[in-house]
């Protein structure tokens, strides 16, 4: 299993001493995705790089707390309804959140297209909110709580313009490992989007058919690194794009850190 990524928050997450059955115990849940809705042991074991026994010891502690539910027939395990409350818990009580969510959902419903924020969560963006008005009808239905790949997206490479140098350097070594021959043209795109948001404060990307995206960075003190989008489903280049929809990101991104800043 490859070693976790340095993270991006702040201080209390960097502390040398913990506890190692938490981690393990997270390791579980963290192997829970999309489509990865019921895991076996032995699943979980090759997700996760632990021993069938350390896997089995943690499932059964998980399903007595009540974070797992078993499933005897299949002999597998799915998340229980308190990961959802904890979810719930976090969206409910984030500051961010509850600013952010009204305004994305009145630029996103004027302009017709769709707005999101999302984290870094190792090697993928986190959606935390996604409003969705396509001018166009599309296939892609994008909620809170998916993730997206940081190399291929808008969302992704908005985050490495700004992020800590170690943490960039580990993100892209490991894009140039696991990309093999096609990392160069990778590689070419990211620069040249980093490049877009230290000189325009945001970068574009097109990494699904006929679907536009652009992101900017959203740096808040004491939070960690968000990232702002919006997006549409068009056959325009994607530079007639960004200058149509560049104005109206940036100046939803300075709104929410001005009332952010306004709460300290």
């Amino acid at each position: 299993m490859p070693l976790p990524l340095a993270s991006d928050r702040p201080g209390r997450l960097d502390l040398p001493a913990q506890n190692r059955s938490l981690e393990r115990g997270i390791e579980i849940l963290r192997a829970f995705r999309q489509g990865s809705d019921l895991l076996g042991n032995g699943e979980l074991a090759e997700r996760t790089g632990l021993s069938r026994a350390t896997v089995s010891r943690l499932t059964q502690t998980l399903v007595g707390t009540g974070m797992l539910d078993h499933d005897a027939s299949r002999r597998a395990y799915r998340l229980a309804a308190p990961v959802l409350s904890l979810a719930h818990a976090m969206r409910s009580g984030s500051p961010i959140l509850q600013i952010a969510a009204p305004m994305m959902r009145k630029v996103a419903e004027k302009l017709k297209i769709n707005v999101g924020l999302a984290i870094c969560d190792r090697d993928d963006m986190v959606y935390l909110e996604s409003v969705r008005y396509n001018r166009k009808v599309a296939l892609r239905n994008v909620v809170a709580g998916q993730r997206v790949p940081i190399e291929l997206t808008s969302l992704g490479r908005a985050y490495l313009a700004v992020a800590p140098a170690d943490r960039r350097r580990d993100l892209m070594e490991r894009f140039r490992k696991q990309r093999g021959r096609g990392w160069p043209a990778l590689d070419t795109e990211i620069r040249h989007a980093i490049i877009q948001v230290e000189t325009r404060g945001y970068c574009v990307a097109s990494w699904q058919p006929e679907v536009v995206a652009m992101a900017t960075p959203v740096q808040i003190e004491g939070y960690p690194i968000h990232v702002m989008n919006a997006s549409v489903t068009t056959t325009q280049a994607p530079d007639a794009i960004a200058n149509e929809l560049a104005p109206a990101l940036m100046a939803l991104a300075a709104q929410l850190v001005a009332a952010m800043q306004r709460l300290e």
